[in-house]
């Protein structure tokens, strides 16, 4: 009874926790839940509907931003990061080198309907195509075309999703039938 009543309470907390820290973000749309455990640069982020973000994730956007579209599901633990030191500055350390060049810092953008795996990081100025899986424990280094199944160290494609057929009825399918 005991175990019961304290597992109770900390889904409550964490849910409540979720619910406070939600505005934090840019934006979010409807029924956006993640771990509230997790960290965040909020203030750089901007979400869509229907968005899930599994435990343990790390999303840092310090310089630039993060968009995430609609549908999108993030396995635990996955890292995405908008930025990069600027290791460019010869007779400096890395660490004490405050200026940034354009290049450093680039936004990363995830289309409706992408499933990225546990584990999967995703670097600066990646856009992520609709309908994408990403493998877990992949590290994506360049744009995914949509309806692509990627994977690997540096990611790379392995398949589409779809036949182009098939790719084409689920994107009428999911336009036509679009909710927020």
């Amino acid at each position: 009874m005991l175990s019961t009543l304290i597992i109770l309470y900390t889904k409550v907390r964490k849910r409540l926790k979720m619910l406070l820290l939600r505005p934090a973000f840019k934006s979010y749309g409807t029924n956006f839940i993640f771990d509230p455990y997790s960290s965040f640069s909020y203030k750089n982020i901007t979400v869509g509907h229907d968005v899930f973000i599994g435990e343990g994730a790390h999303f840092s956007a310090t310089e630039s931003s993060i968009k995430i579209g609609n549908k999108v599901m993030f396995g635990p633990h996955v890292i995405l990061v908008t930025g990069d030191h600027n290791s460019r500055i010869a007779g400096r350390y890395m660490k004490d080198v405050k200026h940034k060049e354009p290049e450093d810092d680039q936004p990363i953008i995830i289309e409706d309907d992408v499933w990225l795996g546990c584990g999967v990081i995703v670097l600066k100025g990646v856009t992520i195509g609709a309908g994408s899986i990403i493998a877990a424990g992949a590290v994506v280094t360049k744009d995914v075309p949509a309806n692509s199944i990627v994977g690997g160290v540096p990611a790379k494609l392995l398949k589409s999703r779809f036949d182009k057929d098939d790719w084409q009825k689920h994107k009428q399918f999911l336009f036509k039938n679009q909710n927020p």
